[in-house]
Parts: C-alpha cells; structure tokens; sequence
C-alpha cells in the first residue's frame, strides 16, 4: 500500500541514487600511508596513457603485501559500488540482458528473490546467501554498523589505520614518500613518451620494498595485533564485494529461473498438463512432481496444518472429537463393541450375520492377534475396543503425517 503523504513531491523528481555515503564513509579511513594509496590507485585507474597491460603489471608489483594496499582496497570497492547505482555490474548478453540494466531492475530482482526463495526452498533468503544485503551490503553502510554487539569493519580498521600512524614509524613516512613518488611521476607521463617504462618499473619497485619495510616493522606487539586486524578486516571488504558481484552478475538468470520453475509447477493444477509435463519432462524429480501430484494434493487437510510436534496430540484429539470419536466408550455394552469391530477395515467381517456379538468379538480378537485363550468375555471385549480406538488414533495420526508431507519442501 503506498503512502500517499509527501508523494507529490516525488512525481515531478527523481531519487538521484549514488554511492555516496559509502564515499563519505571511506574518506574516514583516508589518512596516513592510507590516503597516500588512495590517491595513487585513483592516478593508476583515471591515467591515460599507461596501457591496461602496463596498470596491470603495475598494480600487481605494489600489491606485494595486500593488507598494507588499504587504498587499493578502498578504490575497488568504491568502484564497485559506482558500477551496482549504474547496473554497470550486470554485463550485456545477448540471450539474457540484450539492454543495458538499470539500477531499479537490481532493486526489483533483489526484492523477488525475497519471496520467491522462502517459496521455493522453505528458507530465508538469507539462508541461501541471497538477502538484501548479500547484494547491496556495500552500498547499505554495512560496513559502519552492525545489528548485533561487534564492532564494525570501518570502525575497526579507523582504528588499526591511525594506531599505526600514532606510532611514527619511519617505515610509514617512507611508504607514503612512496607512493607520491609514483603517484607524481604517473602524473609527468605524457601521451607522446616512449621510454618511461623502466623508470616507472623502478617506482613501482620501490612502493612494493616500503610496502614489505613497513610490514617488518608490524612484526612485534602491540603493532602486530593491528597488522592482524588489518588483515581481517580488508578480507572481509573482499568477501562481500565478492558475494555482491557474484549475485548481481547472474541475478537475471537467476530470477528468471525462479519464476520459470514457479509458472511450470502452476501448470499440475491442469489435470490435462499435468500428464503432458510428466510426459515430456525428462529430469526425473520434475516427472515425480507431476506423477505424484494429484495423490499429494488428496493428502493434504488444512485441518492437520501444524509446524509444532507437540501440536499433533492436540490435533488428534480435536479431529477424533469432530469425527464423533471414540464413538464407543463402554466395553461392557457387547453388541456396540461388535458394531464397532464390524466398521473396521481390518477386520474380514464375511458370515458376521450368524455370529454373536460375543462370537463376533472373539473372531475379530483373533484377526487382530489378540490373544483369545482363558480370556473372559469383559476382558476380550475391553482389549478389543482399546485395540480400536487405538486404529482409529493411528489413522488420524497417518492421514496428518501425510499432510505434512504433502506441505513440506523436498
């Protein structure tokens, strides 16, 4: 239901998505050897001149020590995030996403998913690694808060970041002399340069020497508590930027198979479909489906819906006092325990007619593997309607538990 208040101030506007809060958060963390990187990723990505084959070369030599590359860190997931708001993340494919993707086609993909994954495989999204935030947890400030008592990966790493700086380690200070060394000298390339390649080989060289200087000095505690920190937390930026690009890139064929799957089980309400998709279906848990369809569907009772054991007894006992049971209480009254037994499906009843009632009882006492010998008439009477009441306890019992079966996701 939408929220008519304020809507007419949206209709002639709209939303400008952007990732800016995640930027704002990771200007935070920008500072000390950390903004240096930073800066020295985004020069490395915007430039010109330098050759994918030379960025890449070049990005690989600095990376030697990847949780001491911070700002490297920080630029992929800025950009990763730029490229969810601009559904850039979703590639063109010709048999799947022929047009461009929008960033509201991600929005309404993730919210299908939500329902249809409880639908389809009885848990929650989250279950299957497919919430809201197993997609768009970047852009969501995961990274700055928490729903439970930990801390928060940003908050965490602010705080390795600047314990490190407060140090004043000379290894720091040259790390960042580094990194503006290369930076600058990037900057001076120009387009018509052709013999730069072993001067920007010896920059890169020397990020990647202060990178392990620096990484040496973290050795010992207390340092080395937040060089480990360090390490966790930018492990956990990776890992969640994998999950998201992992569950964007194919959330198309995903989705598609989602509700491909939900409109081809709608078709087993057609008895004539039915048939033709068991027919022509040739994975065998689809023909099951189809096959066993209509006998499920028989089992099941909306009076047995239960998802509690200890609901079940209760269950019973309301369907057995609906039913008029046990309709037979008194097994001193014969002629009515002999009715009863004449009722039940186990029982071959063939020439009752010109038995007794107490002859009746001892015939059916026998079929059932009652013991019969030295038994007094009261006692065969009163084993015999236990024995009853009981079948028809258990039948209440089978019909519920196919029920269940019939509802339960398998």
């Amino acid at each position: 239901m939408t929220v008519n208040k304020g809507l007419l101030s949206l209709v002639e506007s709209t939303p400008n998505f952007s990732n800016q809060a995640l930027e704002n958060a990771v200007d935070t963390l920008k500072v000390g050897w950390v903004l240096k990187g930073f800066q020295l990723d985004s020069v490395i990505a915007s430039n010109a001149v330098l050759t994918t084959s030379q960025k890449n070369d070049l990005k690989d030599t600095i990376n030697n020590v990847t949780h001491l590359n911070i700002g490297r860190t920080l630029g992929d997931l800025i950009r990763h995030s730029a490229s969810i708001i601009d559904a850039t993340i979703i590639p063109l494919d010709d048999a799947t996403n022929p047009t461009a993707s929008t960033f509201l086609e991600i929005l309404q993909n993730v919210q299908t998913i939500q329902g249809l994954i409880p639908e389809l495989f009885g848990v929650t999204a989250s279950d299957k690694g497919r919430s809201v935030n197993d997609h768009l947890g970047t852009i969501n400030n995961i990274f700055i808060k928490t729903e439970d008592s930990t801390e928060p990966v940003f908050t965490t790493l602010l705080r390795s970041i600047n314990f490190i700086i407060t140090a004043d380690l000379a290894t720091e200070t040259a790390l960042e002399t580094a990194y503006d060394n290369l930076k600058n000298f990037i900057n001076g390339v120009e387009a018509d340069s052709t013999d730069f390649q072993e001067t920007l080989n010896n920059f890169g060289t020397a990020v990647a020497t202060a990178h392990t200087n620096l990484n040496n000095a973290l050795a010992a505690e207390p340092l080395l508590t937040h060089k480990n920190r360090l390490i966790e937390m930018r492990e956990k930026i990776n890992v969640q930027v994998a999950l998201e690009n992992s569950n964007l890139t194919g959330i198309i064929s995903f989705v598609d198979n989602l509700t491909d799957n939900t409109a081809f089980t709608s078709l087993a309400e057609d008895e004539t479909l039915r048939g033709l998709m068991a027919t022509v279906a040739q994975n065998k848990n689809w023909q099951t489906y189809f096959e066993n369809y209509n006998s499920e569907f028989e089992n099941k009772n909306p009076i047995y819906s239960t998802n509690v054991d200890s609901d079940k007894s209760s269950i019973i006992d309301q369907v057995l006092a609906d039913s008029g049971l046990p309709d037979v209480l008194d097994a001193s009254d014969i002629e009515a325990v002999a009715g009863k037994a004449r009722k039940d499906n186990r029982i071959d009843t063939a020439g009752y007619d010109r038995l007794t009632a107490e002859e009746q009882i001892s015939d059916a006492c026998k079929q059932l593997g009652i013991t019969t010998a030295n038994r007094t008439q009261a006692s065969l009477s009163k084993t015999l309607l236990d024995n009853l009441n009981k079948h028809d306890r258990d039948t209440i019992a089978k019909e519920l538990d196919l029920n269940e079966s019939a509802n339960t996701l398998s």
